[in-house]
């Protein structure tokens, strides 16, 4: 790796415990106006200070952060399809490397989609987008969708996808926890950061999985719904911070969740 791309992976992946709290608020880019993002900006802002980097696309950048927030942007680069399609895996890369740097991002993201109809065509986004980040600066994170195919969340699947990604020379991994999942990231040369996907019914359980993952080899979390969807956003995310960053166990983490409630 070159030195800015190094510098800027550091900016995301904190050198002194090698871990990081991503914050997860792309996903209007094909679900819209998800619920409790209606209005990114107010569902960001208090969550920023706690986040190690902000997963968004160019418009959220623009629209709904303040330049002065100096938060480390990873900036969604694909997209094309919305969820009104039955197949999400036809995506392009719909982001300039040249607008990823004017916007001063710390990392550009695009979904790959293995064993999907469009799985070429992702594959091959991947490895341009290398191509060009590397040309940059710019580390390029692989994100392992899996689309509406819930049941692809297994080690076996994961395994094969994250594997794919390193390969292709992405810099960083995202993808979903599973059973095995130590077996995932051994056989993943780069690191991998898991998704918090849908919103779970407890914190606790929300905290359990990023304590799982990080126990299992994960080097951090991006994590949204279960944050920003919780009834209690910067207490969720200060406690997530405590598993990944302070090696918190779930309950003493659900403690800081309770510590931070707002007052009535």
């Amino acid at each position: 790796m070159t030195w800015g791309l190094q510098n800027r992976l550091s900016r995301i992946i904190r050198p002194t415990d090698g871990h990081t709290v991503m914050l997860a608020a792309d996903h209007g880019y094909f679900l819209g106006p998800t619920h409790k993002l209606e209005i990114p900006r107010k569902t960001m802002e208090p969550l920023l200070p706690y986040a190690d980097a902000v997963m968004v696309t160019r418009g959220v950048v623009r629209t709904s952060i303040d330049p002065g927030a100096n938060v480390p942007i990873v900036l969604r680069v694909s997209g094309g399809a919305s969820v009104l399609n039955e197949d999400l895996s036809n995506e392009k890369i719909t982001t300039s490397m040249k607008e990823a740097v004017r916007l001063n991002a710390s990392a550009v993201a695009l979904s790959i989609f293995v064993g999907a109809a469009h799985e070429h065509d992702s594959l091959v986004n991947l490895g341009k987008l290398v191509d060009e980040g590397e040309d940059a600066g710019l580390p390029v994170l692989a994100v392992t969708a899996v689309g509406k195919e819930l049941e692809k969340r297994d080690a076996r699947y994961l395994g094969l996808a994250c594997r794919i990604a390193s390969e292709f020379g992405a810099h960083f991994v995202k993808t979903y926890y599973c059973d095995d999942f130590s077996k995932v990231v051994e056989s993943c040369p780069v690191p991998l950061v898991v998704a918090g996907g849908p919103k779970l019914d407890t914190e606790l359980d929300a905290l359990e999985l990023a304590y799982d993952a990080i126990q299992d080899g994960a080097k951090g979390v991006d994590m949204g719904r279960n944050i920003w969807q919780s009834t209690n956003p910067v207490g969720m995310i200060r406690g997530i911070r405590a598993v990944v960053h302070e090696r918190a166990t779930p309950k003493e983490a659900l403690e800081v969740v309770k510590g931070a409630k707002p007052k009535k």
